[in-house]
């Protein structure tokens, strides 16, 4: 889904189901991850269980709010795949988190498209109202700015992603602070 309007992709910013606090990976499989992971696996036929991996990672981190090394042998132990190959997936996708992030994670686009109409301005502008380095969280948890590979909006540039889910565009300094002031006056709430 995507938007122009910043209050309205902060007014859509998903909620992890069953986060944590302390956002820790887990020690064990969940009874409701487990029946989760099984209506995933379920899709596939049982000699391809392991077609679901993006799947299972995806409700870890809904679960957990990232996907630790632990998760990871989690999940290879329950599709019967060695932990290497889920590894490769979680490090391959920039929408998985191998960390805990903020509770607003920026991806913006600095690609070759995007830095042509401002990408890595609009990045460099985040970091600085923020006071991070790109990769960085900020020290009271809330926002996490990551640059990010082209996001299929090269018309709409500079354009970034909040939370993996909510396409912004055409954000210049002016939408960024918009957005920043609509998301941190939220999590007040």
């Amino acid at each position: 889904m995507r938007t122009d309007d910043p209050k309205a992709a902060a007014s859509r910013r998903p909620s992890p189901e069953g986060s944590k606090e302390t956002r820790g990976g887990p020690s064990f499989l969940s009874e409701a991850m487990e029946k989760r992971f099984a209506r995933e696996v379920a899709k596939y036929p049982p000699e391809q269980k392991q077609s679901a991996v993006m799947a299972c990672l995806a409700i870890v981190q809904q679960e957990q709010g990232f996907v630790s090394a632990e998760s990871e042998r989690m999940v290879a132990d329950y599709l019967g795949m060695p932990v290497i190959a889920v590894h490769e997936v979680t490090t391959f996708y920039n929408m998985y988190n191998q960390q805990p992030l903020g509770r607003f994670k920026f991806n913006v686009c600095t690609n070759l498209p995007c830095q042509l109409r401002d990408g890595q301005q609009a990045l460099e502008h985040l970091c600085s109202r923020l006071g991070v380095e790109e990769g960085g969280t900020t020290a009271d948890g809330l926002f996490t700015v990551q640059k990010s590979e082209c996001l299929g909006a090269c018309a709409d540039a500079p354009v970034m992603l909040v939370n993996d889910r909510e396409m912004c565009s055409f954000m210049g300094n002016q939408r960024l602070d918009e957005l920043l002031d609509v998301l941190a006056s939220q999590a007040k709430e």
